[in-house]
């Protein structure tokens, strides 16, 4: 390897290009398509198909054959691929017909249709910078948004129509408003009738929401960008439903509570998900596209809030319903009324229904994630072997892609056909061992230089979690560490725990970060002390840093605020150090109103200001992006602002045109020698 790890890390978008992703089955089994890039450093997103019988792979998209090497994105695509934290370029989403005969996709913010079977790709005309383009399940016509309006393009005659034009600046249809995508994963704003006659669509009017400004200081010529920004307790986006003719007819389709979380339509009828403000109750809604009245089909309600979960509402063929709630303590899949999977088997998504098959995920271990199905009353195990995995299922065939710590990168097979990964070789091998440490028994990893010799001497700690909830660190697959191994070869015993609030161990484990965010800064103290018992002689505590992003930034920072007696620096990385900063959707789910009076205790800006010297004393590096419209720069600088006020030395990092992604190659690269350099010095590390 020629090039360093924090280089290729950079180059390669955290050795994920290359990978094979965004898979559909067609109907009958036969083909798969999928998305890649033509190696593991070419940004360039390609659409390929793979023939299952013969197991051959067939390029049908190259952007770069289209002439759209340089891609010119309408801001609406760039805050969507924000939002779903997309690095690569090219094709980075595509959608099918039923029968995944034609693919249409957007390219530069141009419109093209693929014939999957001729391989013939077609640049159709569209009204504008084309975003989130759909085909009807018939394949006949195309919709799409442009300039905040719904069109639909009828692909043999060309004619476009408007089916639904904003009337106003602030008014858009057929979008994901800002909180759907960030925080409920609904990256859309239409629907189609399985016929392709009409759509459901969400009309989304963004005046009531706080307007906000993201500055370019660097560059003091621009104009701030404006930006409608939800912060907690402030005022949401109004979200209203209308089912739309081809014939711009509408129908208003009225729901009461504050959040859209997902829309269903199929064979046996039109579903919506609706969720409450405090998100203790959630609903499920049959309407009826004719007169838009809906009926009430299932509400679940909790005392903490209720999950979203992927996949869901689904029918089996016969209709009968197909959900995932709590029931006895855990996450279960539920067919018709009926909990059909233990409470010990926590089900995090349903991936397809194939017929009368349910294709999902769920975990035992929480640091494993598994495939199974049910089918005619009973669940089967689809994975076996330790390891991460995800799928798709179509036509009687299952896809299943796995990632493993004993196996390198993604492997992605469809029965005895494997689908090629190109992703570019780490250069490193992570040494991981994953335990249950401290009183909580906490998911662990532990990693330590190749080099290091048990028992040889202490080594200085490097903790480096995430640790908010929601999301997971501690996973039985490689490439989760290989950042954590770049670092323990620099001469760091570097620990990764995953503490309450993370998901895998159920509902009461994850329900515990009610109302305190700071229990997370226990658990790391917990595994820290776990692990230095599984460990004895081989961790220094009197030399611990911490470092993170995001949640992770902001408990790295709290750590050293409010443990100094643990923790000796600490690198923040677009840390939320206001909660009242923060969205609405994220925050009130775990604190609460404002009103409610928990946010000054989860927030780091009163520990600054406290005049405790013992406060003031662990080095600290804020980092953070200023173009950042999800963790916005103001965080960190009024973090900085209460330090400086209280005479505590710290150092702020800004980031010119840099957003919480940090995609930029030799930004990315640099940070992480950066961040080395600063806490080598801070824990006076040498060699």
């Amino acid at each position: 390897m020629t090039e360093s790890f924090p280089r290729l890390h950079a180059r390669t978008r955290r050795f994920t290009l290359g990978v094979p992703r965004n898979f559909t089955i067609s109907p009958d089994g036969g083909r798969v398509t999928f998305l890649r890039t033509r190696s593991g450093t070419d940004p360039v997103t390609c659409l390929w198909e793979l023939d299952v019988a013969s197991g051959a792979e067939r390029l049908v998209v190259d952007p770069l054959a289209l002439g759209a090497a340089d891609e010119d994105l309408p801001p609406e695509e760039r805050a969507r691929r924000e939002r779903t934290r997309e690095s690569a370029g090219g094709v980075v989403a595509y959608a099918t017909d039923r029968e995944v005969r034609q693919a249409v996709f957007a390219l530069s913010g141009d419109l093209y249709l693929a014939d999957l079977a001729s391989g013939e790709v077609r640049r159709l005309p569209a009204a504008g910078p084309v975003i989130d383009p759909r085909l009807d399940p018939t394949g006949a016509r195309v919709a799409y948004v442009t300039g905040g309006a719904l069109h639909v393009l009828e692909l043999a005659t060309g004619a476009d129509a408007t089916l639904a034009e904003p009337e106003g600046d602030l008014v858009t249809y057929g979008l994901a408003e800002f909180i759907a995508a960030e925080e409920m994963d609904r990256m859309r704003g239409y629907w189609w009738s399985p016929s392709g006659d009409r759509l459901l669509v969400s009309r989304v009017d963004e005046s009531p929401v706080s307007l906000w400004h993201i500055a370019d200081p660097a560059n003091p010529d621009r104009q701030p960008v404006p930006q409608r920004y939800p912060a907690a307790g402030t005022a949401n986006a109004e979200v209203t439903l209308h089912v739309i003719g081809l014939d711009g007819a509408r129908t208003a389709v009225p729901f009461e509570q504050e959040y859209l979380v997902t829309a269903a339509w199929d064979g046996h009828g039109l579903a919506i998900v609706t969720l409450s403000r405090d998100q203790r109750t959630m609903r499920l809604l049959a309407a009826d596209p004719d007169t838009g009245e809906t009926t009430l089909l299932r509400e679940d309600t909790d005392p903490a809030w209720v999950d979203i979960v992927t996949g869901v509402p689904a029918r089996l063929s016969d209709g009968t319903l197909v959900w995932v709630a709590d029931a006895d303590g855990g996450h279960r899949l539920i067919i018709g009324d009926e909990p059909v999977t233990p409470p010990s088997l926590q089900v995090r998504a349903v991936l397809d229904v194939d017929g009368d098959t349910v294709l999902f995920q769920a975990s035992g271990e929480p640091t494993e994630i598994h495939l199974w199905t049910y089918s005619a009353g009973t669940i089967s195990a689809v994975t076996t072997e330790p390891g991460v995995h995800s799928g798709r299922r179509a036509g009687g065939v299952t896809l299943v892609a796995r990632q493993s710590l004993d196996t390198e990168g993604t492997t992605v097979s469809v029965g005895s056909v494997s689908i090629k990964s190109l992703a570019e070789r780490p250069g490193l091998e992570p040494r991981v061992s994953l335990v249950r440490a401290g009183s909580r028994e906490l998911s662990t990893a532990v990693l330590l230089p190749s080099w290091h010799v048990p028992g040889s001497g202490p080594l200085p700690v490097l903790m480096d979690p995430y640790g908010g909830p929601h999301a997971q660190r501690v996973l039985s697959a490689r490439r989760m560490f290989l950042e954590s191994q770049w670092w323990a070869e620099q001469g760091f015993a570097v620990i990764v725990a995953d503490g309450r609030g993370t998901p895998g161990r159920g509902p009461a484990f994850e329900r515990e970060m009610l109302h305190d965010f700071t229990i997370s800064l226990q658990d790391q103290v917990d595994a820290l002390q776990g692990v230095a018992a599984l460990h004895p002689g081989d961790l220094d505590l009197s030399r611990v840093a911490i470092r993170g992003w995001s949640f992770g930034g902001y408990l790295a920072a709290l750590a050293v605020l409010r443990r100094p007696d643990v923790f000796h620096a600490a690198v923040a990385g677009a840390p939320v150090t206001d909660w009242r900063l923060y969205d609405t959707c994220y925050t009130e789910r775990y604190l609460g109103h404002p009103d409610e009076g928990h946010y000054e205790h989860s927030s780091l800006l009163g520990d600054a200001e406290k005049g405790d010297a013992e406060k003031l004393e662990r080095p600290l590096l804020l980092i953070h992006g200023l173009a950042d419209d999800n963790v916005v720069a103001a965080h960190t600088l009024r973090l900085s602002s209460a330090l400086l006020a209280a005479g505590r030395p710290h150092t702020v990092l800004p980031l010119s045109g840099v957003t919480h992604m940090t995609p930029q190659e030799v930004v990315a690269e640099n940070l992480l020698l950066l961040q080395l350099d600063f806490l080598r010095k801070s824990l006076n590390i040498t060699g």
